[in-house]
């Protein structure tokens, strides 16, 4: 194992919650593929006032997940559902059937997915690097709706 030549850290930031506020996302989905969530995931920080905390996402479905991804290149986004592909392949003999084809290789994906996110807020932005954004991740071939539902734990003002 190598270990790091420099470690440095900044100084600890300490916040009172003071605030717990939520909201859901209702989402059209297209089909299989990404939606990127990041802009409304802004708006929801911003249109409360979050300033230092902590925002979770969690989608309330089975067959679709989210994920933190690169947002420059859409052909990684192209690659990740190839590999999601490979990993729960839709013409395997799946036991569980009754929705659909697609829909075991679906909960599979989403297994080897999440269902939940946690993004620090530092002051007033989500503390994302330069190329990440937030995708719900769509595994069935066909549109669904979905929903996500945002919560920010933290300080406001």
């Amino acid at each position: 194992m190598t270990s790091a030549r420099t470690i440095s850290r900044s100084g600890p930031s300490v916040v009172t919650i003071d605030t717990v506020a939520s909201a859901t996302l209702t989402v059209q989905t297209p089909g299989a593929g990404f939606v990127d969530l990041t802009r409304e995931a802004d708006k929801f920080l911003a249109e409360i006032g979050a300033r230092d905390g902590a925002l979770s996402l969690f989608i309330r479905h089975t067959s679709a997940s989210l994920t933190i991804q690169e947002n420059a290149d859409p052909s990684v986004l192209v690659d990740l559902m190839t590999i999601l592909d490979r990993f729960a392949p839709q013409d395997f003999a799946w036991t569980h059937d009754t929705e659909g084809p697609d829909d075991m290789p679906a909960h599979v994906r989403t297994m080897l997915t999440a269902t939940s996110l946690q993004v620090p807020v530092l002051d007033r932005e989500m503390a994302l690097g330069t190329w990440q954004a937030i995708y719900l991740i769509e595994h069935r071939r066909r549109p669904h709706v979905r929903e996500v539902v945002l919560q920010f734990m933290g300080a406001v003002g």
